[in-house]
């Protein structure tokens, strides 16, 4: 008899009237909200404007969940359009599915889109929104809760999770909650991130090949617990090759980068520092003012000590003449 575990909600959509609202979608939202916010913040801290983060979020969002979808329907294709599947479920992404690669993947083309109308490079953008996006992974892993999916191997431990539905071939039971776990890591990668990019001043896109590399790190043995079904590839699941190649691509650019580029960027915005110039030297013509009646003062005093001395002059030579 198990002393405690994480119990499972049990339904994962509330009805407002007529309107529902799904708890997947609904960590998700909150997630890109949280990662947009702290992005702004990290961006306006490297000489960014305000706002910049959210407007190139408009791009990168909707791509990334395009790309996070498309990964997922053609890893585990068998779901949609198997024998006894309608295809049509493929688009019911509130109904759980999104895969992180593809969502990073298509949501930098998406990002890239944004930062090249805003003249903006997007290693200092992607710098920016790192951890922000890890603490949206972190939140947004409560979905599959709601869910009842993305699970572990049977356990007993104190912190299980039971899992309550019987669908899809799930058998009730408690088992490891490996969502928890990623949750908890993406938390972690993110303080990393932040405290590296603070001590070492990460710049040119390392911050986020930083973020990438850890996270991969993590998901390779969460991965590795999950007991859904998965294509394999030499007795691994296709995620954690995945996992392991693109923890590689990132080591790579993080080494590279660091010795063709290093530092970070003085400018990442350019039309911030022209604003602050011009603000700068809106605060200019005061002093420059003053400045000049000073001299225009002080000239006048010097030309009137020259008249008096001219004078004095005129009165010695004067009184020579009379003695």
């Amino acid at each position: 008899m198990e002393l405690a575990f994480i119990p499972s909600p049990s339904r994962g959509v509330l009805y407002l009237g007529p309107i529902p609202l799904r708890g997947y979608a609904f960590c998700i939202i909150i997630g890109v909200f949280v990662a947009v916010w702290l992005g702004n913040k990290r961006w306006i801290a490297r000489g960014g404007r305000a706002g910049t983060v959210a407007d190139i979020a408009v791009w990168a969002v909707p791509f990334g969940l395009v790309g996070g979808r498309l990964y997922h329907v053609i890893t585990d294709y068998e779901l949609y359009f198997s024998e006894g599947r309608d295809w049509v479920d493929a688009f019911k992404i509130w109904e759980g599915g999104l895969g992180i690669w593809g969502a990073i993947a298509l949501g930098a083309v998406g990002a890239w889109i944004g930062c090249r109308r805003r003249g903006i490079p997007l290693p200092a953008y992607a710098d920016a929104i790192a951890p922000g996006i890890a603490f949206a992974q972190a939140i947004g892993r409560w979905g599959n809760w709601f869910n009842q999916e993305l699970y572990g191997k049977p356990t007993d431990l104190p912190w299980a999770l039971e899992i309550t539905s019987s669908s899809d071939g799930r058998v009730p039971g408690t088992y490891h909650p490996t969502f928890l776990y990623e949750s908890l890591w993406c938390i972690g990668v993110a303080f990393l991130v932040i405290w590296a990019d603070r001590r070492f001043r990460l710049g040119h896109g390392r911050a986020f090949a930083l973020y990438v590399a850890a996270y991969c790190t993590g998901r390779a043995w969460i991965e590795y617990m999950r007991v859904d079904d998965a294509h394999h590839i030499l007795g691994l699941r296709l995620n954690v090759w995945t996992a392991i190649l693109v923890f590689l691509l990132a080591v790579t650019y993080l080494v590279v980068s660091s010795k063709k580029r290093p530092g970070r960027e003085d400018v990442v915005e350019p039309g911030a520092v022209t604003s602050r110039d011009n603000a700068d030297a809106g605060e200019k013509p005061e002093d420059t003012g003053t400045s000049a009646d000073a001299g225009k003062d002080d000239g006048n005093k010097d030309d009137g000590n020259e008249a008096e001395a001219e004078a004095d002059a005129k009165d010695e030579a004067g009184s020579g003449k009379k003695t």
